[in-house]
């Protein structure tokens, strides 16, 4: 009888055990975790930085993407980088607090909302037109491996982008100032012995590098206006 006790005892006291560790692995795993934070964006260097000079009108025109990225015979005929690199530069030039900048790209859905308010428009012309384009574009994964990938394997995946951005005299069409900007912006990721991150297509890419090389172009054009190689037509 004592016999029967104890091995019962033994065979019950492992069940348990392992009902309990079971549970424990499914609340860990079955928890649903939720995080958030904000990222610091890159900004023009005379961003919020003090200017008493005189301030001119710049309007905002047609930014085109001519490198053969995106524009290929597959293409659907809208130009979303154009597009993309428009909306970037529109905020770096405002961001300088060297312009006023003005934008026609809503003038139907402005229009209508100074109808509904009840007041006439007072549009506030412009002089000079700013536009651009985005002259190269391209991207690339890069590997390499360790020990023919027995000990381990890197993946980097890269782009490049120049763009070019030009000053037009709206009377006579002329070009006042003329600058490029280029970026490179890479994700790197490696794995050792079976250790680390992978990541796939990151198409975040496009919008960083783009970012990147406008910033350089409205950066070189501020420096060109404060040193005094142009000056905008009034």
């Amino acid at each position: 009888m004592n016999n029967f006790i104890t091995k019962k005892i033994h065979t019950t006291i492992p069940t348990y055990c392992l009902t309990i560790l079971c549970l424990s692995f499914f609340m860990l795993t079955g928890c649903a975790t939720e995080t958030h934070k904000t990222i610091q964006t890159e900004s023009v260097t005379t961003y919020k930085t003090v200017y008493s000079g005189p301030k001119h009108t710049l309007a905002i025109g047609k930014f085109a993407n001519r490198s053969t990225y995106m524009n290929g015979i597959f293409s659907d005929g809208n130009d979303r980088l154009g597009s993309q690199a428009k909306m970037i530069l529109k905020t770096h030039l405002a961001q300088t607090n060297r312009f006023i900048t003005v934008d026609r790209s809503n003038l139907a859905e402005i229009s209508q909302e100074s109808k509904l308010m009840g007041k006439k428009q007072k549009l506030t012309g412009a002089s000079n037109v700013v536009t651009g384009e985005v002259t190269e574009f391209g991207r690339k994964d890069v590997g390499d491996q360790q020990l023919f990938g027995i000990l381990g394997h890197g993946k980097k995946q890269i782009a490049y982008t120049k763009v070019s951005i030009n000053i037009v005299d709206v009377q006579t069409s002329q070009i006042v100032y003329a600058i490029q900007g280029a970026g490179e912006y890479a994700l790197s990721n490696r794995e050792v012995l079976g250790f680390g991150g992978t990541a796939s297509y990151d198409a975040t890419l496009t919008g960083k590098v783009l970012n990147l090389a406008i910033m350089d172009a409205v950066n070189k054009l501020v420096e060109g206006l404060e040193r005094g190689e142009w000056s905008l037509v009034e």
